[in-house]
């Protein structure tokens, strides 16, 4: 099973950053090179990704994924939308920028848009974030329903860094904020270097069906650059969801 997920990871990340090659790929997803050849060999005999031209041997995607993510619906749709969307806030925070939607109790991350400063946040996509200690996370959590809440808090909720709100009450207050700004706040609270600033793209109340971040070290982050994104990535977030015909009031 794990030698399936690794191969399905090494896919996606040559769909979101075709051409690359085995080093780029090995870092990028953090595996060793020989695991990520194995996983390249596997996808070009299976037709899904094929070498790209030059010197330096580098893989892209085949028609054959076109063929299948063609096929497939919702999360595409949504990508296509946010994409120009993800472009300006990128421009106007000169950070990296996620779309994540939610999937059982947890967000995951369907599209990225880097920043160029060589200090960056880097996450595979396909990525799962926890509800509760992330900004994504947050941002959905504070607009979903009851049930989401009971299920979260029905076990103790894990402790990533000595950042993360483990506490209900706590949490319930910081859903609260949350609602009140229209955007969340990551402070180190999944990974301690990892700051996010993200807002919830909603159908109407209690109906969050994905969720823009602004990801940024946190050695980067300040009181005056996580106010300004969090206007940024709000309006950006209520753009998306107009823009697919959502209720955003």
């Amino acid at each position: 099973m794990r030698n399936v997920l690794n191969t399905l990871r090494v896919l996606e990340e040559v769909a979101a950053r075709q051409p690359i090659g085995v080093g780029d790929l090995a870092r990028a997803l953090d595996m060793p090179k020989s695991s990520v050849q194995r996983s390249l060999l596997t996808l070009d005999e299976a037709g899904w990704i094929r070498p790209a031209s030059g010197e330096v041997k580098r893989w892209v995607m085949t028609t054959k994924a076109l063929a299948i993510g063609g096929r497939a619906s919702g999360d595409l749709g949504l990508r296509d939308a946010a994409r120009p969307i993800m472009e300006d806030l990128r421009s106007r925070t000169e950070e990296t920028i996620h779309l994540t939607v939610p999937e059982e109790d947890r967000v995951v991350l369907i599209e990225r848009l880097e920043t160029s400063k060589p200090l960056r946040i880097s996450m595979a996509l396909g990525h799962a974030l926890p509800l509760h200690a992330s900004a994504n996370g947050k941002a959905v959590l504070a607009n979903s329903g009851p049930e989401v809440l009971k299920r979260l808090f029905a076990d103790e909720l894990p402790r990533y860094t000595d950042n993360t709100i483990t506490d209900p009450d706590q949490m319930l207050a910081e859903l609260a904020r949350i609602r009140d700004r229209g955007f969340a706040l990551n402070h180190g609270e999944w990974r301690a270097d990892v700051g996010s600033v993200a807002a919830a793209v909603l159908d109407g109340p209690e109906k969050p069906i994905a969720s823009l971040s602004v990801n940024i070290p946190m050695s980067r982050l300040t009181e005056e650059n996580e106010a300004v994104f969090g206007a940024a990535v709000r309006e950006a977030a209520r753009n998306l969801g107009a823009r697919l015909g959502y209720e955003t009031a």
